[in-house]
């Protein structure tokens, strides 16, 4: 069993309020918990309007799943939010 812990920093720079940046992680947080089962949430910058962090744990079976789930969670972001991916951190354990 393979624990696979994600952060993703994007950056959305039409975004020029709280409120605005508010309803995109709750819009992208609930689309990866249905489409991935996986946990989301905001990790930080949560006052800075136009940066958003997530931090993210998935179980996979094995080393190959974990990977290919990774590939798919990053890859469904980068088509789905008019966001732009910034930097992905990972830990597997």
């Amino acid at each position: 069993m393979q624990i696979l812990y994600l952060t993703i920093k994007l950056y959305a720079p039409w975004v020029h309020s709280l409120k605005e940046k508010r309803m995109i992680v709750k819009s992208l947080c609930a689309r990866l918990r249905n489409k991935f089962n996986i946990a989301i949430a905001e990790t930080a910058e949560q006052d800075t309007h136009q940066t958003v962090v997530v931090g993210i744990a998935a179980l996979a079976a094995h080393q190959a799943q974990a990977d290919s789930m990774m590939e798919k969670i990053v890859h469904f972001i980068e088509e789905t939010v008019e966001t732009e991916v910034q930097s992905v951190e990972y830990e597997m354990r």
